[in-house]
């Protein structure tokens, strides 16, 4: 480990900032990883995404005034209130074929 006290002032800053962004990264691969293991356990169970969470709670509906329209069932977490550009998610299933109704919540 390197010993700090023998660092210019710049290049602490410089390691600060490395530092910050390396934990917000681990921070969200962390999040990933923990939203996986919620959505397979819940499957694993049994149940559905909408049988532990009725009123539709995820991380984005929180954010969010307008109701989920849409869900995608191989992944209840990717939602779209039907304003705005469509997401990736629900464009590719379109594109496959699938209709706008079989997503409907």
């Amino acid at each position: 480990m390197t010993d700090l006290t023998t660092l210019s002032a710049q290049e602490l800053e410089d390691l600060a900032e490395k530092a910050q962004k390396m934990a917000l990264s681990k921070k969200e691969e962390t999040k990933k990883d923990v939203r996986r293991k919620v959505l397979e356990t819940i499957r694993e169970s049994g149940f559905t995404f909408e049988d532990i969470f009725p009123d539709g709670a995820s991380p984005k509906a929180s954010r969010s005034t307008a109701m989920v329209k849409y869900r995608n069932p191989a992944n209840p977490l990717q939602t779209w209130v039907g304003r705005g550009r469509k997401p990736r998610w629900l464009v590719e299933a379109l594109a496959a074929g699938h209709s706008l109704e079989e997503f409907a919540v």
